[in-house]
């Protein structure tokens, strides 16, 4: 199936989850990263992990629910978020702390509101957590359309970990892959994490 009918279909079944069945699978999403980077990761060593910021209206995946328990419990992860910038389609990045201050940009994306740190280069991130609203087995996905993850991506260290999160199982194929598409490595869902070479 191509990528738009994917993104209709996709959207209107997240939109009819419940707040609660958000919250159970995003749940398991977060249990199931840990469990990930614990076994593949040395926590114990810096690294940057870069999240995206659910818009909750959209029913997007909680990832509080990561970005707190890094907080509380890994004190050598340091977690960045994304500002957008709609004049030139690109996606600036800062660290984000506990104090930081957010407000929703135009879609209702939070972002940090005054920025005092240095914007970090994408080739700092060993992990970029990547939204998504349907990916396939062989690791590629389909968002809101924008291209702004893709042009990030493009732009981060080959060893960076490009992990999608899903509320959903993969599709078998995703029609209409574009050079520009940039695959993940892996992707979590509820159930399971999906590896692609």
């Amino acid at each position: 199936m191509n990528k738009a009918l994917l993104r209709q279909e996709f959207l209107k079944k997240r939109k009819a989850l419940s707040a609660d069945e958000v919250n159970r699978r995003s749940e398991l999403i977060a249990g199931q990263f840990f469990h990930f980077l614990e076994q593949n990761y040395r926590v114990d060593v810096p690294t940057i992990i870069h999240t995206f910021l659910p818009i909750q209206r959209q029913n997007e995946i909680d990832t509080w629910l990561i970005i707190r328990t890094i907080w509380e419990n890994y004190s050598n992860l340091t977690i960045s978020v994304p500002v957008t910038d709609p004049s030139t389609n690109s996606l600036r990045h800062y660290p984000l702390f506990p104090e930081t201050v957010l407000a929703d940009n135009r879609w209702g994306i939070p972002e940090p509101v005054s920025v005092n740190q240095p914007c970090l280069q994408p080739d700092k991130f060993d992990i970029v957590l990547v939204p998504l609203l349907v990916f396939d087995k062989q690791g590629h996905r389909v968002g809101y359309g924008g291209g702004f993850y893709d042009r990030f991506l493009a732009n981060c260290r080959p060893n960076c970990l490009k992990a999608g999160l899903s509320l959903f199982e993969p599709v078998n194929q995703i029609d209409g892959i574009e050079p520009t598409d940039i695959k993940l490595n892996t992707c979590v869902t509820p159930n399971q994490i999906y590896q692609f070479k």
